[in-house]
C-alpha cells in the first residue's frame, strides 16, 4: 500500500526530499512517508506531516527542520501534524527501504511475517550486513521505540529492525 501524496509540486519536493529523518538520517521524510501534502496558500508553504506512531519523538524536530529548509529558500512554512490516517510501514518508499538497509537496519516486513519474527516463530529477518535468514530476535525495543533488536548467528553482527507498524 502506498500512500498518496496530494497537493505537491517539484519545487516543494526537491525541498522536502533535502529533509533528513532525525533518527535515520539516510533517509529523507519523503522517503519515510511522513509528509502528507505540500501546497502553498497566501504565500505561505503548508505542509502536513504524520507522526511514525503517536509518541514519536522526532516530529518536532522534524517540523522545525522543515521550516528551516523553506526559510533557506525565501519561503515561510507552517507544519501541522494530522494522525489520520495513521502512518504505516507501507508508506517507507521502496528507495527508503534500500537505505535502510545500506544503514545497517532490517527494514519491516509484512504484518503477519513480522509477528512471527517477533515472536520468534519464524527467521525471516535478513541480516542487513551478510544477508543471512539465520538471526534471532536478542530484544522487543532497539535503538528506538520502533525497532527491534536482532543478531545474525552467522556474521554474529547486532542489528535493528524496524517493526512493521499497520
Amino acid at each position: 500500500m502506498t500512500v498518496q501524496i496530494q497537493h505537491i509540486d517539484q519545487q516543494l519536493f526537491e525541498i522536502l526530499e533535502a529533509v533528513s529523518d532525525p533518527e535515520i538520517p539516510v533517509l529523507s521524510i519523503m522517503e519515510m512517508g511522513v509528509v502528507r501534502s505540500a501546497e502553498i496558500k497566501n504565500g505561505i508553504v503548508e505542509v502536513q506531516i504524520t507522526p511514525t506512531y503517536s509518541g514519536c519523538p522526532a516530529m518536532d524536530v522534524i517540523g522545525d527542520d522543515i521550516k528551516k529548509a523553506f526559510r533557506e529558500k525565501g519561503l515561510e512554512a507552517k507544519v501541522e501534524l494530522v494522525l489520520s490516517p495513521a502512518w504505516t510501514t507501507d508508506w517507507i518508499t521502496p528507495k527508503g527501504r534500500l537505505a535502510l538497509e545500506k544503514y545497517g537496519i532490517a527494514a519491516p516486513l509484512s504484518e503477519t511475517v513480522d509477528k512471527e519474527a517477533l515472536l520468534g516463530n519464524k527467521k525471516v529477518v535478513k541480516c542487513p550486513q551478510c544477508g543471512s535468514l539465520n538471526t534471532k530476535l536478542v530484544s522487543q525495543f532497539g535503538s528506538t521505540a520502533c525497532k527491534a533488536l536482532f543478531q545474525c548467528d552467522d556474521c554474529l553482527e547486532p542489528f535493528d529492525y524496524f517493526k512493521c507498524l499497520k
